[in-house]
């Protein structure tokens, strides 16, 4: 609900607040008072493009502020918890505009962008003048209305989470498809990679180890050679080292016990010759194990040409790092048989999902089919109370691919004359034509939408008399269920109002400004009257304003 309306310095508005109240707020005034001015400057809290032309004085920044409740309005709390807006029960839109023209948007002094403040406004206030586009041509409305007379609200949020578990689905799907199908592409050229290291079965540290042995082989002949000439001198000669060691302990031996120094030597000399023998048996072991095996070196260097290859092919040094990457490649190729099967396993899930969701889209669409012929009847004898009595509406409802609306194709189709020629809304009805059919709709579903205020700017154009009186009526029962505010010429809308503001100019020296102020009862009855019958109302006119005001 729009509780209170803060201009300042906008056309020829110094500063005005206005305070609406729950129900029917009627606003009157002469032709030229400025009412027009005050639907303007609403108009920029509601996201229209700012224009410096509107800046009374030059020297001071155009503002304007309105003040909403919001306590009830889950579709602004989830707009403003989507776009981390403070959630709170009483929402204030702020507008500046410079001299330059340059804007900007706050709400609840957060700054906002532009679109932001448009996708706001709409769930706010819902804004009708006689030759606005309005919601009503459009499909979602259209379907809403309908989702209204039926009592669909649980419903449809059935469908609405089924749809959306459909889609996400299908997104997952379609994304693992674009995997696999780019994987597919590389599955020959890993599986090739993999079969060549398969095939090679290279242990671990093979290379390093053959490098090893063919230092080995290839200098196996200079190693026997020296391993040979070193049993020869330790032991195989005349005289022999390992010999001559123990013939120098035998010498010394008889002195053993004479000096504890020669004990030590004689120790010595049996380790050395100990140590000696034993390196001399060691190298005559080695050399007769050690030879010149031309196949052997063949084989190695066969085996290490082939590594060296596969190094150079895949950029690494080590028998460790082409180990590595063979189980990589098994785990990409076991990670492409994965995605298949998940492939399967959600396409499984998407045939189900799409059962449930195609199940409650039915229910949704045959539960609005019965709401058809109710609402054509009953919004074309509204129309007639409204003074269109030749007016009628059609719904044309079809199957169409599904949305999060569900699976319903919707129009509503209008026909001005009784020419049996109908057409969409859109298409063919005037401005009027559509403000007073919105205002007949709403009143129909005004108490099972989550519907913003509703302002109503001059629709009564064109009627009089009893279709005036009509307008009033709905109006007034519409705004038992939604804020409604009206500007009107027509006495018979006044008289119905909850709160009677009336509009006028004022002459301040040589400046002329518009205001705006809430009539009493006598007020509102003087105001009527001259709506009646002129500036100086008769006391016919006066008693019929009374008897409007009264009743």
């Amino acid at each position: 609900m729009l509780q209170e309306l803060h201009i300042r310095n906008y056309a020829i508005i110094e500063e005005l607040v206005i305070r609406f109240d729950a129900g029917l707020n009627i606003i009157t005034g002469e032709t030229g008072a400025g009412k027009s001015i005050l639907m303007g400057a609403l108009s920029l809290i509601l996201g229209e493009r700012a224009d410096s032309n509107v800046v009374l004085n030059k020297e001071k920044k155009c503002f304007v502020e309105g003040v909403f409740s919001v306590s009830q309005q889950e579709a602004v709390s989830r707009f403003l918890e989507d776009n981390d807006l403070d959630v709170t029960t009483e929402l204030v839109i702020r507008r500046e505009i410079a001299s330059s023209g340059k804007s900007r948007a706050f709400v609840n002094d957060t700054p906002v962008t532009l679109t932001q403040l448009q996708e706001l406004s709409v769930k706010l206030v819902d804004l009708h003048r006689q030759f606005d586009t309005l919601s009503l041509g459009e499909t979602g409305f259209q379907l809403a209305v309908m989702d209204a007379m039926a009592g669909n609200e649980s419903l449809l949020a059935q469908y609405r989470k089924s749809f959306r578990q459909w889609q996400e689905i299908q997104r997952e799907l379609s994304s693992l498809m674009g995997r696999i199908s780019s994987d597919k592409k590389e599955q020959d050229y890993f599986q090739f990679l993999y079969n060549e290291l398969e095939d090679a079965a290279f242990r671990e540290n093979e290379l390093e180890d053959l490098e090893a042995e063919l230092k080995l082989l290839s200098s196996a002949e200079g190693i026997k050679a020296a391993l040979a000439g070193i049993y020869e001198q330790l032991q195989g000669q005349e005289p022999a080292i390992v010999q001559q060691l123990k013939i120098l302990s035998h010498q010394l031996q008889p002195f053993g016990d004479q000096h504890p120094k020669i004990a030590e030597l004689l120790e010595r000399l049996h380790a050395a010759h100990v140590e000696l023998d034993d390196i001399a048996d060691e190298a005559s072991h080695l050399s007769d194990k050690t030879g010149h095996d031309s196949a052997r070196i063949e084989q190695v260097n066969e085996r290490l040409a082939a590594g060296y290859k596969l190094l150079k092919k895949h950029g690494v040094k080590t028998t460790a790092e082409l180990l590595q990457l063979k189980q990589e490649l098994s785990g990409k190729l076991e990670a492409i048989e994965v995605l298949d099967e998940k492939a399967a396993e959600l396409q499984a899930r998407l045939g189900a999902a799409e059962t449930a969701m195609t199940e409650l889209a039915d229910r949704l669409g045959n539960a609005r089919k019965k709401q058809v012929s109710p609402l054509e009847k009953q919004v074309n004898s509204l129309l007639a109370r409204v003074g269109m009595p030749n007016a009628s509406i059609k719904v044309h409802l079809e199957k169409s691919a599904p949305s999060i609306s569900g699976s319903d194709d919707i129009d509503f189709l209008f026909d001005a004359n009784k020419s049996k020629q109908y057409a969409p809304l859109r298409k063919v009805a005037s401005g009027g034509e559509l403000s007073r059919l919105m205002l007949c709709i709403k009143s129909l579903v005004a108490n099972r939408m989550d519907l913003p205020t509703l302002i109503f700017d001059e629709i009564d154009t064109g009627i009089s008399g009893e279709a005036s009186r009509q307008v009033g009526l709905i109006m007034k029962e519409l705004a038992h269920a939604r804020q409604v505010i009206c500007i009107t010429h027509q006495p018979q809308i006044a008289g119905r109002a909850d709160l009677h503001l009336f509009v006028y100019k004022q002459s301040l020296g040589s400046v002329i400004n518009t205001n705006i102020r809430i009539l009493d009862k006598e007020e509102r009855i003087q105001a009527i009257a001259q709506m009646l019958g002129g500036e100086k109302p008769t006391a016919a006119a006066l008693e019929n304003a009374r008897e409007m005001v009264m009743n």
